[in-house]
């Protein structure tokens, strides 16, 4: 059965490589590189802005001296040359503020939080959606695509090598930003038109 290049489910539009590209994250390797390498900050929405902001004395403690100087001096996000509402980077940097340095690489001191226990906020959704980029069209509904960056090359390999489909591996951050009903959706079209077609 030929795979249709996009798919619709309610009023998001997910792109096919969705469901047949594998991903899965290999940080013995990356040591984090997306925190640090970057033309712009991580995109974040209005309601996230005040979710950085509300949320920070739980997080602040897992950032860096130079990170928490760069939101004392710009704010909880910065807007980007495209219009956009980014997380801050460094100055002179491609640096996230939000980044924090431990022996193994670099992590997302908000998300360090997190699984300390000592945040609800995760961090933002388009940080954990990634390697999916999420937009939102003129006519109101939101695209889903599969960003390829050369540093995450190693996540395809190693999502191939044991068989995650990008969906799957993302299964969490899907559920909390497109509900429960948009995944299991994606799930029964993946088991009906991708069974052959993952590549």
């Amino acid at each position: 059965m030929d795979v249709p290049s996009i798919i619709q489910i309610g009023d998001i539009l997910v792109s096919s490589e969705v469901l047949t590209a594998y991903f899965c994250c290999d940080y013995a390797v990356c040591r984090g590189a997306c925190c640090i390498i970057g033309d712009s900050g991580a995109p974040v929405s209005e309601e996230e802005t005040g979710l950085l902001e509300r949320h920070y004395p739980q997080y602040e403690g897992w950032m860096s001296s130079a990170g928490r100087e760069k939101i004392a001096e710009t704010g909880f996000f910065e807007v980007d040359t495209d219009g956009d509402l980014v997380t801050p980077l460094l100055h002179g940097s491609e640096e996230c503020a939000y980044t924090c340095f431990e022996e193994a690489g670099c992590f997302c001191a908000i998300e360090r939080a997190h699984c300390a226990g000592r945040c609800s906020f995760v961090k933002p959704i388009s940080c954990r959606l990634y390697p999916i980029r999420a937009t939102v069209l003129r006519n109101g509904m939101t695209a889903l695509n599969l960003h390829h960056w050369d540093i995450c090359r190693c996540a395809f390999e190693k999502g191939k090598k044991e068989k995650v489909p990008v969906y799957q591996f993302l299964r969490e951050p899907l559920i909390a930003a497109y509900g429960a009903d948009f995944y299991s959706e994606l799930e029964s079209l993946s088991k009906i038109i991708c069974a052959d077609s993952r590549s």
